[in-house]
């Protein structure tokens, strides 16, 4: 993408965050809105700058967390489908079930888990890979699927085996829709470590948020919250960058 059509994607979405900011400092300056209830966007950047120290090191602790079970749960989500595709009897027993466990929400688990592994790192690593093997594990399965037919029945007719059709066909041409996978478990990831730090945690975001709702700190909430847009913002910027630069071209459907 070029630098000029960039920036003209990229504009009307930041004029319209600047206009929401200036209409909510206005907002709260003339409906003279407690602090303690809404916070201007002045008061929440002074109490950014005042405790960044501390904010940084909840911040290490969420993204170290964070990118332990993204890189664990999109690892997963993709031998999952990988196996899923390569063995048809396995996608018809097994996939129902993958669908049935996301009607469970991760925090109900924690109990469970919590009694199971404890209160250390691994439930909190097992909770973000519940949440993002599920996405990758679905988008993959759907690039698989849709592999050019014609392709396909070109390399059968050649003699290809099924490995070679599953690594030199069937991967490259559902890059695209396993990148739309990773993308999404990239944003859940970070609401994973939030919620796993809720379970049980000594530092992170999560527990900062925690630490904050007790005492009604209303702006130091909304800081927390910026952190975790910024934090989701930038993963799925990284994955789309390598996105870009692992997919050459994305291959057409055929109606």
């Amino acid at each position: 993408m070029k630098a000029s059509q960039f920036i003209k994607n990229i504009w009307p979405p930041i004029v319209a965050v600047l206009l929401f900011i200036i209409a909510w400092e206005l907002a709260t300056d003339f409906f003279q809105i407690e602090k303690w209830i809404l916070p201007s966007p002045t008061d929440i950047m002074k109490e950014a700058r005042t405790g960044a120290f501390s904010l940084w090191q909840h911040t290490q602790a969420t993204l170290e967390l964070m990118l332990i079970g993204f890189g664990i749960g999109t690892a997963f989500g993709l031998l999952v489908a990988f196996l899923l595709d390569y063995v048809p009897f396995l996608k018809a027993s097994v996939y129902p079930l993958i669908i049935l466990s996301q009607n469970i929400p991760s925090i109900a688990l924690a109990p469970l888990l919590m009694i199971w592994f404890g209160f250390g790192i691994l439930p909190k690593i097992i909770i973000i890979t519940l949440v993002c093997f599920f996405p990758v594990t679905v988008a993959a399965l759907d690039g698989l699927h849709r592999t050019d037919p014609i392709m396909l029945n070109y390399m059968k007719m050649i003699g290809a085996s099924k490995a070679d059709i599953f690594r030199k066909l069937k991967i490259p041409f559902a890059l695209p829709t396993i990148f739309s996978g990773i993308k999404i478990a990239a944003t859940y990831s970070v609401m994973g470590a939030v919620v796993a730090e809720w379970i049980g945690a000594n530092k992170g975001i999560g527990y900062y948020l925690l630490l904050q709702k007790s005492s009604f700190r209303t702006d130091r909430i909304f800081v927390g919250i910026c952190i975790i847009v910024l934090i989701s913002l930038a993963m799925f910027a990284l994955i789309s960058l390598l996105e870009k630069w692992m997919i050459r071209y994305k291959p057409q459907e055929h109606k």
